[in-house]
């Protein structure tokens, strides 16, 4: 008879050393400049703007400020990451929007097209049109998106001008159009504009005028490869992860969660724990 197979286990003290490396909480790797944290976010792949309560990802706040709550002061020297994500909005060295769970993170250019190819986009500027006659987006997202479609980027005040949703009452419909496209990556901010009572507004755009390149590489890539790809990243990222928080981020089936942690298992890049979670093969490493 064969031996019984044991399944592995992670000590949380393994995984905490684990976690202050990728998520950069040990001070000697906290990121100082803005070019580190572009390194940062092509190193992990994506990563929120805050930290989410809830969900283990690494986050810009933490890797600048270390691992202590989002601070409500103004003059924190962790706020430094507004300046770093406003200033990086019109550089195209990554994507920033509201993705996964409607919050705002920074996605690599690199890991961009995984996302676009679970996306319902059909690589067309006017693809929108297909997904509102489908119930998928509301009127008020078609006609925010018609509105760049047609006369290209705009700042936000401006933007709900043209698209008739100026009105105290349409400000929820609005913001709510904004958070769908962004989701469903049609929609995404490239800059701030003086513009507004705090002089303050996001200037959006089509993403696929913005990166076109995004969708003519997602058209190569299969829904199975880019959730393995997305698994992985998110993985090598948090340690260990089980099947409801992989299936919690990123909003995928339970059937193709199972799949794709199956698949990274066949490649050698992860392996089911003890506790039913995952851990990703770094973690199991001799060095880790």
């Amino acid at each position: 008879m064969p031996p019984t197979r044991v399944s592995p286990t992670v000590s949380p003290a393994r995984l905490r050393a684990y976690r202050a490396r990728t998520f950069r909480l040990t001070r000697s790797l906290r990121l100082r400049t803005p070019d580190q944290a572009v390194e940062f976010v092509n190193e992990r792949g994506f990563v929120f703007f805050w930290t989410i309560e809830g969900v283990d990802l690494p986050s810009l706040w933490t890797a600048v400020a270390g691992d202590r709550p989002v601070a409500s002061e103004h003059d924190d020297p962790g706020h430094v990451t507004w300046g770093w994500k406003d200033a990086h909005l019109s550089s195209r060295r990554w994507f920033y929007g509201k993705l996964l769970r409607g919050k705002s993170m920074m996605v690599s250019l690199r890991t961009l097209p995984y996302f676009y190819a679970l996306s319902e986009r059909l690589g067309d500027l006017d693809d929108f049109e297909g997904a509102y006659e489908a119930g998928r987006l509301s009127r008020e997202a078609r006609a925010v998106a018609g509105v760049l479609l047609q006369h290209g980027a705009q700042h936000t005040v401006a933007l709900r001008r043209m698209a008739h949703l100026s009105s105290e009452a349409s400000k929820a419909p609005f913001d709510k159009a904004i958070s769908d496209l962004q989701r469903g990556l049609w929609v995404l901010p490239i800059g701030v504009a003086e513009a507004g009572a705090w002089r303050y507004a996001f200037i959006y755009e089509l993403v696929d005028r913005w990166f076109p390149a995004a969708a003519q590489k997602a058209r190569r890539i299969t829904r199975a490869a880019a959730q393995r790809h997305l698994a992985r990243l998110y993985l090598d990222s948090v340690g260990v992860a089980s099947p409801s928080a992989v299936r919690g981020l990123f909003r995928w089936p339970a059937q193709e969660v199972e799949a794709a942690l199956k698949a990274l298992r066949a490649g050698g890049d992860a392996i089911p724990l003890a506790d039913g979670s995952w851990a990703t093969m770094r973690l199991m490493e001799p060095r880790a």
